[in-house]
């Protein structure tokens, strides 16, 4: 993906993201998506931003439709904040202004 944002898969969601000891922003995004395109790079500044703090990840649900599945997923982009393996926060769609609201929601929950 990227140095600061990593990929999701169905394989490796369970450990990466819902066991993971920081809070994990995962972008649930397809490649035809317009949205999660004009997003992209504001999940990637995020993602500099916040590196050792949290993970940001990307999971693409077409090539992965279980974990959409299995979290309700049924507009992307959507945007799941996890901590301690639960749903801290959910974002649908592209947020006004949204590197501040990433920010916003990330310093929430960051230690």
């Amino acid at each position: 993906m990227s140095d600061f944002v990593r990929e999701a898969t169905d394989e490796n969601f369970q450990n990466e993201v819902l066991g993971s000891d920081q809070p994990v922003l995962v972008d649930f995004w397809a490649a035809w998506c317009g949205p999660c395109r004009m997003i992209a790079p504001t999940i990637e500044a995020v993602a500099e931003k916040y590196q050792g703090k949290a993970k940001v990840m990307k999971l693409n649900v077409d090539e992965n439709p279980n974990t959409p599945m299995q979290f309700g997923i049924r507009g992307i982009p959507t945007l799941i904040l996890y901590k301690g393996g639960e749903v801290a926060e959910t974002i649908v769609g592209v947020p006004g202004n949204a590197q501040a609201t990433l920010s916003n929601l990330l310093d929430k929950h960051v230690a």
